[in-house]
């Protein structure tokens, strides 16, 4: 694997491991929306591990055919710059795409052990993926991204780092939603 490629692995690994503690910290409140019209921290999880498995699937597909994909073009770069300064604000909420948002919203979500299952089985496909990047794909457009455009796979990397950490922050507004300080305190002092 790309060594870029690695480091960028290694740390969609650490804070997917942070998340998951996050939700399964929740005990039976990880189904429960903080408020109406939000996502339960179950929903948030669901919604990291489709978007990624999409992407995977996307990708490997892409990787089938031998073609040299296109390269991208200086805005793409300036608008992947932007998305990710974006995704880095705290407390800054984004509509969800169309059909992902639905799917989300739906209440038929698998239960947190099933996820995290799921999870570990796309994140070896991922990992395969990036084993086996041809070098002379690694600065070419192998992603369409709804809101920079086509991106490259370091891009699609960080990406998935940017995007799961901004579901961090939503995780943690979540977590303060359902256990207040004084609550956590109260919970922490009877154990």
């Amino acid at each position: 694997m790309n060594h870029r490629l690695h480091l960028k692995f290694e740390q969609l690994e650490r804070a997917t491991e942070r998340l998951l503690a996050s939700a399964e910290a929740l005990g039976a409140d990880k189904t429960k929306a903080p408020a109406a019209g939000q996502w339960s921290a179950v929903q948030v999880v669901h919604h990291l591990l489709f978007i990624e498995g999409n992407i995977v699937q996307y990708v490997q597909k892409k990787m089938q055919s031998e073609e040299l994909l296109p390269k991208i073009s200086l805005f793409t770069r300036l608008r992947v710059q932007f998305v990710r300064l974006l995704l880095r604000l705290p407390g800054l909420k984004f509509k969800a795409p169309r059909g992902v948002a639905t799917l989300t919203d739906t209440g038929e979500v698998p239960t947190l052990p099933e996820m995290r299952k799921t999870w570990e089985a796309s994140r070896r496909q991922l990992e395969r993926l990036l084993n086996e990047f041809p070098s002379r794909q690694l600065n070419r457009a192998v992603f369409p991204h709804p809101r920079s455009g086509r991106i490259t796979i370091y891009q699609v990397m960080e990406h998935l780092v940017d995007h799961l950490l901004h579901h961090q922050q939503q995780m943690s507004r979540i977590t303060k939603a359902l256990r207040p300080a004084g609550a956590v305190r109260t919970a922490d002092a009877q154990a």
